[in-house]
């Protein structure tokens, strides 16, 4: 799975928690072990080993290329834990990310479940892109916000939500059509505007943007799409990424 982003949690997780109907592969009881003594480790003072964390980089297409589900992975892992400590307690998650977000996928994981290492390294990131955020827009997925050249845009509510549903399908011309769908649900109190209104939001959104309005472009008869620019910088944050439970 992908991050990447920040940014919204899908709208139908089962797809990643779907329930496991392959057969669970028959793990082996292991060779006993030659006795060994642990290998003496610097911990921090009044601390003391409670478990470990394991951060698996998988997404579902690699998964079914290796000819194994999510679930039935997970199933097969707390089976060889069980094997080898039988009183040891397990606990299992699938980090989910917004389609296109990029990045490792074992990134994705351990920002999702906020391991320490990844939150710091995310926030001096961040604290990095701040101070060379001088000139240039910056879509700042996790806190829903816009930077224009350092200052903050006043995007309306859908007006983000436009700007991000081109930037997370980076690259892919997007229908009208399908703007209206995904942007104006039917449960949605505002109504949905036709296909042709949605050009008056996109006109006020690239106004907005003012001097870097083509980073949103018109595809002629079709609808719009963003490309990567050099002056947009994407910022997903450590609170993009969602875990599920399995």
């Amino acid at each position: 799975m992908s991050t990447t982003a920040l940014l919204d949690r899908p709208t139908a997780p089962t797809r990643h928690l779907r329930a496991v109907t392959g057969p669970v592969p028959t793990i082996a009881d292991p060779a006993p072990a030659a006795p060994s003594t642990p290998a003496a480790r610097q911990l921090p003072p009044g601390t003391e080993p409670r478990g470990f964390a394991l951060y698996v980089g998988l997404d579902e297409a690699k998964a079914a290329a290796a000819g194994v589900d999510l679930g039935v992975l997970v199933d097969a892992l707390r089976r060889t834990v069980a094997n080898l400590a039988p009183s040891a307690e397990t606990y299992a998650t699938v980090a989910l990310s917004p389609v296109g977000a990029g990045g490792r996928d074992v990134d994705v994981v351990r920002l999702a479940l906020h391991e320490p290492a990844a939150v710091a390294r995310t926030k001096r990131e961040e604290e990095e892109a701040e101070k060379d955020a001088v000139r240039g827009v910056v879509v700042d997925i996790s806190r829903k916000r816009v930077l224009i050249d350092g200052e903050s845009a006043a995007f309306t509510f859908k007006e983000f939500e436009l700007l991000q549903y081109l930037v997370l399908r980076e690259g892919s011309t997007i229908e009208r059509a399908e703007l209206v769908s995904s942007l104006w649900s039917a449960s949605s109190e505002e109504e949905a505007p036709g296909e042709r209104t949605i050009d008056v939001h996109v006109r006020r959104l690239r106004a907005k943007l003012g001097r870097y309005e083509d980073i949103v472009r018109t595809v002629r008869g079709v609808g719009y799409r963003f490309d990567r620019h050099a002056d947009v910088v994407i910022r997903y944050g450590h609170g993009t990424p969602s875990p599920d439970r399995f």
